[in-house]
């Protein structure tokens, strides 16, 4: 088990930082001294007191408190300032220095020696709210797609963590996959990229339906998805959820992964620095508890000038002209008896991606918040002209 964020609970002793009772520095007897508290928890004497009982296992010695004579206490603590000079964010509580302080701090959790263990109730015990629509999840996503590649570069990396602390392989497995979602956005796009390219310049990437080596990538590309919608029936999910989640891992791979691994070469080479970027929660219903009538159809996509936009609508615009193109030219050289060219998988592979990006193909045509915004599409469309030259130029 990996801690993602979400319906997780942590032992006051695990925040603190406190080892596992196996490891060679928690068999030291004794508690700390105060001054050993005070540099790590700061100047909050019953703050220091409570840490104390907790890292020395004495829970009996905590006496019964009235909780309306700590609130100076607890706003001393709570100030942004009382955490400077102690080893918060680093040592204990919330891990700083990524956007996905989540993870980071589960991987911190687990590289010292703790496990997790599933609590897997009926009904579920955690229910959150997600953004809704295009702009709020996007960012989202690019948000923590930022910080898991940042995670993956850096000293905490899951490897580091495998090789010389106690992370399991298991475990660095695990938090791979979810902090190797930003690295797949460069080659999807030269996947994405590769069906228009030999469209536009007449070539083919794949054998053609008359060969019999067209049966690899067929059956792959049937295996592939047949099974995964397999997996959705078997827990009891709809085809339209399949589609909608592949779709969206999609268009997610293509925008909010793609300027994520962007941002952070960007902060890797020192040009630029990562901004967190706050995503809202939307509501269905207006605030006197009716149907707003301002609301988003949470059935359809919505968009907005963020740049995050920009690439799926190149690729979906960069598509379609080359299926145009592709399909004007090869009714042209049929009836000119001029054979050759791309086969039936190029054609496959663009219509495919058209397809997974239709929510933007329908935001081409669409006005208002289901519409791409002019801004979005101008830029797309000069991407695209310039795309389009340097593959017909020859």
């Amino acid at each position: 088990m990996f801690y993602g964020g979400t319906g997780c609970f942590h032992r006051r002793k695990v925040i603190y930082g406190v080892p596992p009772p196996d490891t060679v520095k928690h068999e030291m007897k004794g508690s700390p001294s105060y001054k050993e508290l005070q540099a790590k928890f700061g100047s909050s004497k019953e703050l220091i007191e409570s840490s104390r009982n907790i890292i020395s296992g004495d829970l009996l010695a905590r006496p019964t408190v009235d909780l309306s004579s700590r609130v100076e206490m607890a706003k001393q603590v709570g100030d942004c300032n009382y955490e400077a000079g102690t080893c918060w964010g680093q040592e204990i509580g919330w891990v700083y220095g990524s956007m996905t302080e989540d993870i980071l701090t589960g991987l911190r959790i687990h590289a010292a020696g703790w496990e997790s263990a599933l609590l897997d109730t009926e009904p579920p015990a955690f229910l959150g709210c997600a953004p809704t629509g295009g702009p709020a999840s996007l960012t989202q996503f690019k948000r923590w797609a930022t910080g898991l590649l940042e995670i993956l570069i850096s000293q905490n990396s899951p490897i580091l963590g495998t090789i010389f602390r106690r992370l399991q392989l298991r475990q660095c497995l695990a938090y791979l996959i979810v902090e190797a979602w930003p690295v797949r956005a460069p080659f999807e796009l030269c996947y994405a990229l590769l069906g228009p390219f030999c469209l536009l310049t007449n070539q083919s990437f794949l054998p053609t339906a008359s060969d019999e080596g067209f049966r690899i990538p067929a059956a792959l590309f049937l295996t592939y998805h047949i099974y995964h919608l397999m997996e959705y029936k078997e827990c009891g999910l709809s085809v339209r959820a399949w589609w909608n989640n592949h779709r969206m891992q999609r268009i997610t791979s293509a925008s909010a992964w793609l300027l994520a691994f962007l941002t952070v070469i960007l902060k890797t080479l020192g040009l630029s620095e990562t901004v967190f970027e706050v995503t809202r929660k939307e509501s269905s219903t207006s605030s006197d508890g009716g149907a707003g009538t301002d609301e988003a159809d949470p059935g359809l996509f919505t968009f907005d000038s963020a740049p995050v936009f920009i690439p799926v609508t190149v690729l979906s615009m960069l598509n379609i002209v080359a299926l145009a193109v592709a399909a004007w030219r090869a009714v042209v050289g049929a009836a000119a008896g001029v054979h050759g060219g791309p086969g039936i998988g190029e054609f496959v592979c663009c219509g495919w991606i058209v397809l997974c990006f239709w929510p933007f193909v329908r935001g081409l045509v669409s006005r208002g918040k289901y519409g791409i915004p002019w801004s979005v599409r101008v830029k797309a469309g000069l991407i695209v002209a310039a795309f389009v030259h340097i593959c017909t130029r020859n």
